[in-house]
């Protein structure tokens, strides 16, 4: 315990755990240390990692239960908890939480490089209790009011007749079980009690209002998310590990590096359901993700 070392990265989010070695099992100490780092910095990165898929999930699971790789998606070979996320089978380049579109969204996120290009390939990782915090307050008191659909049958940026047969076939398993989950826009940690923006790339429209009028809200809202000063930018080193919570940030893979292969691994831990201010939980309006996850009480 007396040798973690937690560096900040920047003001708002991100810090370098130095002095754990997360290849062997933790006590319960280190992995109390830890989970109280991520409460406060939202995003921790260990260098120099030496772990497998095995190791991966290892590590994961001092933070909870492991979902499944994904609901929808295939995972990797023989390890059913272990998301590929592999430059040739598409880039995550839009902001998002992972899975919101199902009830309870994984609570936290491990990524580990496997395969780094020689530039660009950052990921981008938002803390939206800071962006809720930049609010004004006639905002944040609108904000505190407001439900969202998500759906991981979203509204693509790319339209239908610009993508070729590979793509469509990744879009259409993406979407083979279709949900649509409403979760309040501003969600209540239940570690922390901090207030955040639960948002992104999912939301597709606040209950409510047409999606005209969603949209404009939405994105209001997301630019105090993607504010720099609320972002950290992380470059990719080989033998990386980063972990982050996923209730209370937003993340972004950038595609600047020229189609090179990139390859990360994802282990994502079992969350609850969101709470909004009022203790009001979301629901789900379809899709059954009991296949993939558990819910934490």
């Amino acid at each position: 315990m007396s040798d973690i070392e937690i560096q900040k990265v920047t003001a708002h989010i991100g810090a370098r755990v130095l002095g754990v070695d997360i290849s062997k099992p933790l006590d319960d100490i280190t992995a109390a240390a830890l989970r109280t780092a991520l409460n406060e910095h939202k995003a921790l990165v260990f260098d120099d990692v030496d772990l497998d898929d095995e190791g991966q999930q290892a590590f994961a699971r001092h933070f909870g239960d492991l979902t499944t790789a994904h609901p929808t998606v295939p995972a990797v070979d023989g390890a059913p908890n272990v998301l590929p996320v592999d430059s040739e089978r598409g880039r995550a380049n839009h902001w998002h939480t992972d899975v919101t579109f199902v009830l309870n969204p994984p609570q936290a996120s491990t990524l580990r490089s496997i395969t780094v290009p020689p530039y660009g390939g950052e990921t981008l990782i938002a803390n939206s209790a800071a962006a809720y915090r930049d609010l004004p307050e006639p905002l944040r008191a609108f904000a505190d009011t407001l439900w969202a659909e998500h759906t991981n049958d979203y509204d693509y940026a790319v339209p239908d007749e610009s993508i070729d047969e590979e793509q469509a076939a990744q879009r259409a398993q993406f979407t083979s079980i279709k949900f649509r989950t409403v979760h309040p826009v501003v969600r209540v940690h239940p570690l922390t009690g901090e207030r955040g923006l639960f948002i992104g790339g999912f939301a597709q429209r606040i209950a409510g209002l047409s999606v005209g009028e969603s949209r404009k809200i939405l994105d209001l809202l997301q630019a105090y998310v993607t504010r720099p000063e609320n972002v950290l930018r992380w470059r990719w080193s080989p033998n990386q590990l980063v972990l982050f919570d996923n209730r209370i940030t937003q993340h972004y893979a950038i595609d600047n590096y020229d189609g090179l292969p990139r390859r990360l691994h994802r282990v994502t831990v079992a969350g609850d359901v969101p709470v909004g201010i009022e203790g009001t939980e979301s629901h789900s309006i379809t899709g059954d993700a009991s296949h993939y996850t558990s819910v934490v009480a």
